[in-house]
């Protein structure tokens, strides 16, 4: 991180990788191989094909970047291309997706917590737990962007070392008869691709995340584009070779009923039973990190939205380079949630939310995809020499239909659930541009005072 403006500690390129990387590797890579081992060994093309498009994204996100530098990133890159009511229906969109997963992750870490401790718990105990993983990289947030770039870079480096550690060391314990068949069952290859890549897509979520912290990045132009594509090869690397050992060191039939892949993976290569103790260990430690990276992901979106007067004037109040109101609402929302997953014994709510999340994710990257077509063809063409505007164009074709399959993925419950979610910020939106003309949006504080920044210098 450098000191660049005399007010706050911008992310340099490491950390701005550590937070894509750290942002799309959750939790959820713990149990990624289990979960497509049914389809056969035809899963991991499928991870090839989506990594192809998680990077064609990257590119886009970087490309965009460099024509609007901006916090705020989808959202930014909307309301240019199409105005303040595709601007917001992306900002809400991801806002929503960012406190629901917050919970959603909280309540996973507080799974592998039970791992290591070897006892059940109790409701009380789980729900100070979970709002305990809430809270505290909240606090890391609301201390200003140097800790959470420091809170990213650790936790990514202790999450990325163990699990590349059992990816290169499972290739010495490689047995290719563990794989099983390439397709499962009697279908065909391309019904296992399409099936195993439902599950894996939403795999490289988080690739936007330097994009939305642009106004936090060191030289965006450059450095955006460039964290973007590092954390989504990086995390690919772990997902690739890390599915790649599991596959080829635990046999097959064991696979598919395994609840946890890694730890049997590493069960398999060097004996007895405290492979589960490390790999929750480390799974612990990824969802905090997520948890880090996603609490300042949460901010971002409201706070360039309310910069334009798309969201309340609060949202766009910075202090120590973090949009407070932002930190704090989403901690706030994530925590109501939290609780009532634990307390209201309605069964389905929180599954139903989180559902929503999976189509909620897509609308940024879709509207994001869909700006970059419009500037190319709008732009002034003469200007651009014709080979960089077809690699352009063929990456931004490429991202709206990696985006698309995202949409396909999700199935119809999330789409169905999803679209309601979003007509309902409909409201919100009519709401702020009816007072738009009696408070306008000149009064809107997007710094924070001189004197209150002194104290980080």
């Amino acid at each position: 991180m450098h000191e660049t403006d005399g007010k706050t500690r911008r992310f340099g390129l490491p950390t701005a990788t550590a937070l894509v990387m750290g942002n799309i590797i959750g939790g959820g890579i713990f149990l990624l191989p289990a979960s497509v081992a049914p389809f056969g060994t035809v899963s991991l093309l499928a991870f090839g094909v989506l990594t192809v498009g998680a990077i064609a994204l990257a590119l886009v996100f970087g490309r965009l970047t460099e024509r609007f530098p901006r916090t705020g990133g989808p959202y930014v890159y909307a309301r240019e291309a199409f105005g303040d009511f595709a601007g917001f229906l992306s900002a809400w969109s991801y806002w929503t997706m960012t406190w629901v997963s917050n919970a959603a992750l909280a309540v996973a870490g507080v799974g592998y917590v039970h791992v290591l401790t070897g006892d059940d718990g109790s409701k009380a105990g789980d729900l100070a737990l979970a709002l305990a993983m809430i809270w505290l990289p909240a606090l890391a947030n609301l201390a200003g962007t140097r800790w959470v770039g420091a809170v990213q870079m650790i936790s990514t480096v202790l999450k990325f070392v163990p699990l590349l550690f059992v990816a290169v060391i499972g290739m010495f314990f490689f047995d290719p008869d563990n794989l099983g068949s390439f397709t499962a069952g009697d279908g065909n290859w391309t019904g296992g691709l399409t099936a195993a890549a439902a599950i894996l897509l939403y795999s490289y979520v988080g690739v936007e995340s330097a994009a939305m912290s642009a106004g936090e990045v060191r030289d965006p132009e450059r450095n955006v584009g460039r964290a973007s594509v590092l954390g989504t090869i990086g995390a690919a690397v772990v997902y690739l070779l890390g599915t790649l050992a599991v596959f080829g060191s635990v046999p097959h039939d064991k696979l598919v009923d395994s609840t946890a892949p890694f730890s049997d993976a590493v069960n398999a290569m060097f004996g007895g039973e405290w492979g589960g103790t490390v790999i929750a260990v480390c799974a612990v430690i990824s969802i905090v990190g997520a948890l880090n990276g996603w609490t300042l992901m949460s901010a971002q979106a409201p706070y360039a939205a309310a910069k334009d007067g798309l969201f309340p004037a609060v949202f766009a109040k910075k202090r120590r380079g973090v949009p407070t109101a932002g930190v704090l609402a989403a901690a706030v929302l994530a925590s109501l949630l939290t609780v009532i997953n634990y307390t209201s014994g309605v069964a389905g709510v929180f599954e139903i939310l989180v559902l929503i999340t999976t189509f909620s994710a897509t609308v940024p990257y879709l509207l994001s995809a869909a700006a970059q077509v419009y500037f190319l063809l709008t732009g002034q063409r003469e200007q651009i020499r014709p080979a960089r505007f077809t690699r352009d164009m063929v990456l931004a074709l490429g991202a709206f239909a990696f985006s698309f399959w995202l949409v396909a993925g999700a199935g119809y419950a999330a789409v169905y659930q999803g679209v309601l979610f979003l007509f309902v910020g409909i409201l919100v939106y009519v709401w702020m541009v009816a007072r738009r003309p009696a408070a306008g949006t000149a009064d809107v504080i997007t710094e924070e005072p001189v004197a209150a920044s002194a104290a980080v210098k």
